[in-house]
């Protein structure tokens, strides 16, 4: 069984220094109004987290399929409810930019869906997501 372990420090008002026990730290914050502004919320690094955990398993797939990929670029939108208090949506737009046939780039957001530990995670939370894949070749 696997552990991951992580820190969390406060430092002043609403910051709060987290690190992952290892040498990698950053600093999470609330916006202006409440904090300031130092980083992140812990919400915010939840959908940064999935739009990340995306993009590194996607190239990891790209890889393994030997695939080059030129460029790629994920976007998140997630809307919060203010009833629930937390993300119950999110919209992914991701930009492709391969020579290679678009069905096996489709294979690699596919396999991308079902290898994402981080998707895994807010699908079991029912968070509804959509995503629009779109394959630009040069």
């Amino acid at each position: 069984m696997a552990k991951l372990l992580s820190n969390a420090k406060l430092i002043e008002g609403f910051r709060i220094d987290v690190d992952d026990g290892r040498a990698h730290a950053l600093c999470l914050d609330l916006e202006p109004d409440a904090g300031t502004d130092m980083g992140p919320s812990a919400l915010e690094l939840c959908i940064m987290s999935h739009a990340g955990c995306y993009a590194i398993i996607f190239v990891w797939t790209a890889n393994k399929m030997r695939i080059s990929l030129r460029d790629l670029k994920v976007k998140v939108e997630a809307i919060i409810s203010e009833e629930i208090g937390t993300v119950t949506q999110e919209k992914f737009d991701i930009i492709v930019k391969a020579d290679a046939p678009k069905d096996r780039i489709q294979r690699i957001h596919d396999v991308t869906l079902r290898n994402c530990p981080v998707g895994k995670l807010f699908e079991k939370a029912g968070v509804k997501i959509s995503y629009n894949l779109r394959i630009e070749s040069e």
